[in-house]
Formats: C-alpha cells, structure tokens, sequence
C-alpha cells in the first residue's frame, strides 16, 4: 500500500490567510461566527462566519474563484511543486460554486458550471490535466482527499493539489432557512440546547504526494465513503452507516478502534445530526476518544467543511494540541461522548475526521504520524 504524505496545507477564512493564522487565533478561542446584518442575504440579523464585504482585488474572477486562488498559490508556493507536470492533478471540491452569480443577474453558463469555473482555476496555475470536481453535499471536502488517496494509491499521479471553497448567499442562506436549520444564536454542537447551524465561508488547499522524500511528513492512511439511503435531508436514526464508514476506514488504514487519539466530529448542532454521529462513534468502537466540533469557529463551510477541518487536525497533530469544541456545556446526545471543552495538550498520532451530508451521505478518513 503506497503512503501518502501530506507536503503542504492552508485554510483562508475569517480568522486568516495561513493554516498557522488561523490555528492561532483558534487556540486564543477566537471564533468567526458573529452576529451578522447583511441586507443582501436576509432580512434579519443572523449568525455565520463571513468575510467582511470587500471587494477581492483579483480583476475578473468572483469571490469563490478568488477564494481558491489564494488557497492554492499558498500552498503551491510552500510546496514547490509544479502544477504542469504530467503527473500531477487538481481536485476541487465544493457544494455551491459559483451559484451567487444568478443573484447578480449573471448567466453565464461557463461561470455557473463547477467544471467551468474548475476549468479557469486550473488554467491559471498551468495544470495540465482536466481538473476532477467532487461536489457530494457536505463531505465534498473529505471525499476529494479519499479520491487524492486512491489516485496516488493506485499510481495514477504522483501529486495531488486538493482544494476547496464555498461562499454564503442569500439562495443558501434561505435554503437552510427553509429546512428550519438555522440557529437564532452561536451554535452548540452536540449541546443540549443545540437548534441548528450557523454557516460559514472559506476555502482550504492541501498538496499530497507519493513521494518517500516526505517520509517524515503526516499522511492519510485510509478513507471510506457510504450512502445511508435513508432521506433526501435526514440522517440515518442509527448512525449504523457513519460507523460502517468509520470501521472500513480504520481497517483501510491498518487501525485499530483503540488507536484513535482524537476525532474532528462533523458536529453540525442540528438534533439529528449530532444524535446520529454520537451514536455512530459508539458502534464504532472509538467512543474513548476525544472529540471536538469546529463549528462553533468557521460555521458550516459546505463543502469546504471537510477539508477545512482536516488541515485544522494536522496542525492539532503536529502541535499535539486538542481544542475545544465552542458551545458545547452539557451533553445532549444519547451516547456519553468525551467532548473536549479545554485546551489539551496530548501525543496525537492517529486521528479520526468524519461528515455526513444531505442524501444521507456518509464519509470519514484517518490521519497519521
């Protein structure tokens, strides 16, 4: 089985341009979601994680390409890796694209298309492949690192440029609203109290490689996907799904239940979710662990949200620091789960990152030392 290395990564959010800005401000407790008024998306104030409204300076590109851009040419510059070599390929993984366009009265297919705007990112880095566009609802992000794994496993390429972005409107906005989603205050993943999410913006970029160069680097050990077939919005009651997902995932990456330091918990705040997730982590086997939510810093990111969160764990990894989950008090979910609440600082050398999404969906992957 070929290892896969992580060589690069960064998160461009609220809270910074650089993976290390951002881990900074999180250890400080610093969280992105505010209370925001914002005429153009809704009519009352609400809670989410925005950028503040400026205008991005790159001429011709809209806020989410802008958004990816950044991401990418951060980590290409840390890197040093060539985007125009053969054996090399682009992943973009998001829910919405470019889809505030049409508020703006744009039509433009090309633009509108996650393949178009995929296609223009690309061009401008010199990548020489087709880019591969991994839109699947909320685990777009950690569906796209499975399908880096498997790529670099299988011997297709050699490097992966992973990245991901999506942007808050006032068409997501009101579609969350409509589902009766939206929390009226910060969100309280797995809380007792929780009601629904606060949303969130940013973009993530992370370059894996088959390389043994980087045989010191973290890597991804093993993934696993799975639908639940269970409702179009509504996650599986049992959680069997997630945790058919997790067991394939430690089994991929040659781990046991027990060796699982630390799991990022996709931890909406929605009744359903957090239920579902907790008791999922119980089949698993891997309730021991310790367990956070970052929802409560970025909001929901879509499909951003996974690969956003798995940079934040590499760099817990790499610091061997845990943070704390915003918002959580009291257990609200029926399985004791072991919510971190404080700063800690223990050895992490496998980690666990899960999601699951709209058409029940279901996604998780194992990183390692």
């Amino acid at each position: 089985m070929n290892d896969v290395f992580v060589v690069a990564d960064n998160i461009f959010s609220p809270l910074g341009a650089t993976t290390a800005e951002n881990f900074s401000r999180l250890k400080e407790g610093i969280a992105g979601v505010r209370r925001q008024f914002r005429p153009e998306m809704a009519d009352q104030p609400f809670y989410a994680s925005l950028f503040e409204p400026r205008g991005f300076d790159a001429a011709g590109y809209t806020r989410f390409e802008e958004l990816l851009i950044s991401s990418i040419d951060d980590v290409l510059k840390k890197s040093g890796i060539e985007p125009a070599d053969p054996r090399t390929i682009l992943i973009l993984s998001t829910t919405k694209g470019n889809i505030s366009l049409l508020e703006e009265g744009i039509e433009d297919p090309a633009r509108l298309s996650l393949t178009g705007s995929a296609r223009l990112i690309a061009n401008k880095f010199g990548f020489i492949h087709p880019p591969i566009v991994i839109s699947n609802a909320c685990i777009s992000g950690i569906l796209a690192l499975i399908t880096a794994l498997r790529l670099i496993r299988s011997g297709r390429c050699d490097t992966v440029v992973v990245a991901g972005a999506d942007v808050i409107s006032k068409f997501v906005l009101s579609g969350f609203g409509s589902f009766q989603a939206i929390s009226a205050g910060p969100c309280k993943p797995f809380d007792a109290a929780r009601d629904g999410i606060n949303l969130g913006e940013g973009a993530g970029a992370v370059v894996l490689s088959g390389n043994h160069r980087y045989h010191g680097n973290l890597r991804l050990r093993g993934g696993s996907v799975s639908n639940d077939a269970n409702h179009i919005s509504g996650p599986s009651r049992t959680g069997e799904e997630l945790a058919q997902v997790i067991t394939r995932s430690l089994a991929d990456a040659r781990c046991t239940p027990e060796g699982i330091d630390f799991i990022s918990a996709h931890g909406t705040a929605t009744p359903y979710n957090d239920e579902m997730e907790a008791r999922a982590i119980t089949l698993a086997g891997v309730g021991a662990a310790s367990v956070n939510s970052l929802k409560g810093y970025y909001g929901h990111t879509l499909g951003a949200a996974g690969l956003i969160e798995s940079i934040v764990t590499l760099q817990s990894m790499r610091e061997d620091r845990i943070l704390p989950s915003v918002g959580y008090e009291n257990n609200g979910v029926t399985m004791p789960l072991n919510i971190c609440t404080t700063l800690l600082s223990v050895p992490l050398d496998h980690c666990l990152k899960t999601a699951s999404g709209f058409g029940g969906c279901n996604a998780a992957i194992i990183m390692s030392k």
